[in-house]
């Protein structure tokens, strides 16, 4: 399958299970294809990602039984809504499945897979990871007390590491036309600051409420854009990994949602300049 040069839209699963929403993962910074491989119809993004998530057990296919964690849509290297200049990686489009009560949404394997598939033609440096997540798939009531925000069950990942590794960044936190993420944001940055965890640690009072973010590659009616409405927090990555990152993601959505937050949230963190890179 080649990759498509349109714009993207909202996903459809191919089966008639739930669905939690779409999620869509843009990754921006610099790759050096690695010598004489082509970005070809023959190894596009959407036929790497499909691959590496067929092999790892996160595609839902509809003939092989079993959920999986998402449904493919779409990707590319390339995208028309993508800047000049912008810096543009590649991108990734999947249907979500529904998230059971005690499982997050699965970002920390969405954006394994992106990365897997993006570094199998290439040297890649990431300086910046932009998301979608559809934090109105999330269900808060429906968590037991001891997952109220599940992706504490796996903090312990990050506990061996290279200490070298702590990143500085900025992640911004846009809910579009929805007022919401403004409304909430102290709290927010609050209850990400009071979990037990060390993966990412919010500098203390820098919470920044704007509207401003990275334009998105998606049209404003795919998700409740434009991104008017947001919040910025500076502080310090355990490590500058996708793990990481989804794990942030995955977190800052429970969080969200345990507060009322609704809609889809377009979610990015940025390293500061002086990060190693990907």
């Amino acid at each position: 399958m080649t990759e498509r040069e349109a714009t993207a839209q909202p996903g459809i699963a191919p089966t008639a299970r739930p669905t939690a929403g779409t999620m869509f993962a843009a990754l921006y910074g610099e790759l050096v294809p690695y010598a004489g491989h082509v970005l070809d119809s023959e190894h596009d993004a959407y036929q790497l990602f499909h691959q590496r998530s067929l092999a790892m057990g996160w595609l839902e296919q509809q003939t092989a039984g079993g959920p999986g964690l998402w449904a493919m849509n779409d990707a590319g290297w390339t995208h028309p809504q993508a800047g000049p200049g912008a810096g543009l990686v590649s991108w990734f489009q999947v249907e979500a499945g529904a998230v059971t009560a005690e499982r997050p949404l699965p970002v920390q394997p969405f954006l394994r897979c992106a990365q897997d598939a993006t570094a199998r033609i290439g040297t890649v440096r990431l300086t910046s990871v932009q998301l979608l997540l559809p934090v109105q798939g999330l269900h808060p009531a429906a968590r037991p007390a001891y997952a109220a925000v599940p992706s504490m069950g796996t903090v312990h990942w990050f506990g061996e590491r290279d200490p070298a590794g702590k990143t500085l960044v900025d992640v911004h936190i846009n809910s579009g036309r929805a007022t919401s993420i403004p409304a909430v944001a102290r709290q927010l940055a609050d209850d990400l600051a009071e979990l037990e965890q060390d993966v990412f640690k919010c500098g203390e009072r820098d919470v920044i409420v704007r509207g401003d973010a990275p334009a998105p590659l998606f049209h404003d009616s795919f998700w409740n854009g434009p991104p008017l409405h947001g919040m910025t927090l500076s502080g310090e990555l355990a490590e500058w990994s996708c793990d990481a990152i989804g794990w942030l993601a995955e977190t800052a959505a429970d969080c969200a949602a345990r507060l009322g937050v609704g809609s889809p949230l377009l979610l990015t963190v940025t390293a500061h300049s002086d990060a190693e890179g990907l």
